[in-house]
């Protein structure tokens, strides 16, 4: 990971370096890089005269690679644009000294720095640094306590209780380039770096043996090299009259010619071919589609399937084809509905009455959970801004990240039994955002939380869409549910969780985490944490109360939070604390993406394919506890509720009667099946858009754990069937 990270430096400073001189330092394994060129005229700020330099400025094949000479602009050394700025750049500051002072300190320092230096007291070895990024912090606890005086020890405090420690500061020497620079501090998200005469490895700050010469700010290396930028139009044409008295249109052309160069090679090629099959599919389908051809109305149940496919094929190779998982889905569910009501089933070319109520229909369902989703995401996302999580983060303190794991996994199944696995994905994956710094870390616990979800869901009427769908029709009732439906649900997750937690790596990133420490909630934050949790939690109430779908009750719940957080905030200027900044940061993509997928489900159901499937299952497969898990299995990668209900109607309630054994194995097989694969579930998809995870990782990471869980689950559901009717004295089936 460390010499990825330092490549991607060398390849990023590479880039940066080509695109302004040819002569210009680079390390020698950097590979070369597009001309980056820059507009000169709109810089203002001068550090060398062009006039000065008129002589060593030699004309290349390539000249707009020679727009400044070495040694300035990008190729300038940091010792350079360290002499350029007025004082080190820091303001020097002892362990003891109190953060108002240093405050104080840095305002009133001559050093014209924005940033101060903190060393010990006792020894002068540096121990941190103080920047505007850390006062905000340090401001946001403050902003937290409950009295003026509780705030009045935060300002006095020892500014050593602030800082960003030195061990996590990155460093540059004085021989270094701008360029190199530019990339260091853009590549570890910083926007000071410290200058000292030797830095450690992958440039972090090697301790007190090595000597600190300043600090500088991304906004003063840019000044220098922005001046030496600065040679206008005018003067470019004197200075290079090999360009003639067109030097942009030249430079155009050799970019042209540099891409051409840049694009002619295998890997391009193969993307180009990919992308020129792709859109000749596109064109040939829409070209079959307008013609009304023969073909489609005799071939439309083979068409479905070859659009399901390829569908499905673009969403899982999304980072292959380049193109956006909701677009393709979108697309899916288009071509699918088209083909049903102009091809299928003897159809005249126009969808008829009776389709378009079946498209109203699947709308409805569709948009209940979109709905849903939307409203629960917006109510979690105004809780995360008042930081009502708080009242959670606060009571984890463990800083074993295998640990973290269990606690997670088990907090999120029991709250999955009364809420909903959807909804508790979305706060859970919230939560993670605050406890897990690593993007690598929290996809693992995300995927885990889909899991947990997912089998925790199971186990109760109103924890998993499927499960409540058998509880309304009679298929199941509340206590057998329970009793019978949570120790494999139980055996699910432990044998899932046991699995991947094998691939969690202990380390020191929780206890390294930039999260503020604990610190009481105010009292405002306690309102909407207390507000949110009950508008979520009176969800399934709600709905039994009043027959009413679940989506209403979350939109009553939004409506609720709405109304509370303008009453709270009137009068401030706090809009980011409010629904509106809250439904701006949803991800609309995700939830188009979800709306796709099922809508393109439903035509399935509506065509009667998926019934043809349940009915070619059950009269293939041995039994019916083997039909259930191949439901399971199916469930991974075709939406259960329509499986659910089309085993629904193969068989009739009076034949297997409320609690059959065949409901409560459909309930945990098509509930905990949906975690094999990411797109098997509400929860998986939501995953997807929250945390950006693939298909192919998923399934490589996250795939085999899910599915021993899976098996767990029945291995125990069928083994506690017959311990109980041996208990009875009856017969297993």
């Amino acid at each position: 990971m460390k010499r990825a990270k330092r490549a991607l430096i060398l390849s990023a400073t590479a880039a940066v370096a080509s695109g302004f001189t040819s002569s210009s330092r680079r390390y020698a394994s950097a590979p070369s890089s597009p001309v980056v060129s820059s507009r000169s005229s709109s810089f203002v700020s001068s550090t060398v005269s062009p006039d000065e330099v008129v002589d060593t400025v030699p004309l290349t094949s390539n000249p707009s690679l020679n727009l400044t000479p070495e040694g300035y602009g990008f190729s300038s050394t940091i010792d350079r644009i360290l002499s350029s700025q007025k004082g080190t750049g820091y303001y020097s500051a002892k362990s003891t000294d109190s953060v108002v002072d240093v405050m104080s300190g840095i305002n009133d320092s001559e050093s014209n720095s924005d940033v101060a230096l903190v060393f010990d007291a006792a020894d002068d070895s540096l121990l941190g640094i103080f920047t505007d990024a850390d006062y905000i912090r340090l401001a946001t606890e403050r902003a937290a306590t409950r009295s003026e005086e509780e705030s009045a020890t935060f300002m006095a405090a020892p500014i050593v209780n602030f800082v960003t420690p030195a061990e996590s500061l990155i460093c540059v020497d004085g021989e270094n380039t701008a360029s190199q620079a530019v990339a260091i501090m853009t590549t570890n998200n910083v926007r000071h770096t410290v200058i000292v005469d030797e830095c450690g490895p992958d440039f972090t700050y090697a301790g007190p043996g090595s000597k600190v010469e300043g600090v500088i700010s991304m906004q003063s290396l840019l000044s220098v090299i922005q001046g030496d930028e600065r040679l206008s139009y005018e003067k470019l044409s004197k200075k290079f009259p090999g360009l003639s008295d067109k030097p942009i249109e030249q430079m155009r052309e050799e970019m042209k010619s540099r891409a051409n160069s840049l694009a002619n090679n295998e890997e391009t090629a193969k993307k180009d071919i990919i992308r020129t099959v792709t859109a000749a599919l596109g064109v040939g389908s829409v070209v079959l589609f307008a013609s009304h051809n023969s073909w489609l109305s005799s071939h439309a149940e083979l068409t479905m399937i070859g659009i399901f496919v390829l569908g499905y094929i673009g969403i899982i190779f999304e980072e292959v084809f380049e193109f956006n998982k909701a677009a393709v889905a979108l697309l899916m569910s288009t071509g699918l509905w088209v083909t049903y009501a102009d091809f299928y089933g003897g159809s005249t070319g126009l969808a008829s009455d009776g389709v378009l109520d079946q498209l109203k229909d699947q709308l409805a369902e569709v948009s209940d959970i979109c709905f849903f989703l939307l409203a629960a995401s917006a109510i979690v996302e105004v809780v995360d801004a008042h930081q009502g999580f708080k009242v959670v983060t606060n009571l984890i303190t463990t800083k074993s990240k295998k640990g973290l794991f269990w606690v997670i996994g088990f907090l999120t199944f029991f709250l999955s039994a009364i809420l909903n696995n959807l909804t508790v994905t979305i706060v859970m994956v919230s939560l993670l955002r605050k406890l897990i710094p690593s993007d690598d870390d929290r996809r693992l616990f995300g995927a885990m939380v889909v899991v947990a979800a997912n089998a925790g869901g199971v186990w109760t009427p109103i924890g998993d869409v499927t499960t409540t769908m058998l509880w309304i029709n009679n298929q199941l009732s509340t206590i057998p549910t329970v009793t019978q439906l949570l120790l494999p649900s139980v055996v699910c997750l432990v044998a899932s969780l046991a699995f991947l937690v094998n691939q969690v790596e202990e380390d020191s990133s929780l206890a390294e985490s930039t999260l503020p420490p604990p610190s009481p909630l105010a009292p405002r934050g306690q309102v909407v944490f207390g507000a949110g949790i009950a508008s979520l939690l009176a969800v399934p109430v709600f709905s039994e109360l009043t027959g009413l779908p679940p989506y209403l009750a979350m939109l009553t719940g939004l409506g609720a939070m709405w109304t509370l957080t303008d009453i709270i905030h009137m009068d401030e200027e706090e809009e980011e604390m409010k629904v509106p900044a809250a439904l701006s940061k949803l991800d609309t993509s995700g939830i188009l993406f979800f709306l796709g997928i099922l809508m393109s489900i439903g035509v399935l159901d509506k065509s009667g394919l998926l019934k043809d499937l349940a009915v070619f299952l059950n009269e293939n497969l041995p039994s019916q506890d083997i039909i259930a898990t191949v439901i399971g299995i199916a469930s991974s990668l075709i939406d259960n509720v329509p499986l659910v209900a089309a085993t629904m109607g193969m068989y009739d309630l009076a034949d297997y009667g409320t609690d059959d054994k065949l409901w409560q194995l459909i309930a945990l097989c098509a509930g905990t099946g949906g975690s094999i694969l990411v797109i098997g579930s509400a929860s998986g998809v939501a995953l997807m858009g929250l945390e950006k995870v693939d298909f192919l990782w998923y399934a490589k990471k996250v795939s085999v754990g899910a599915a021993v869980g899976y098996f767990a689950g029945i291995a125990t559901y069928l083994a506690q069937s017959q311990f109980l009717n041996a208990l009875s004295g009856g017969v297993s089936p």
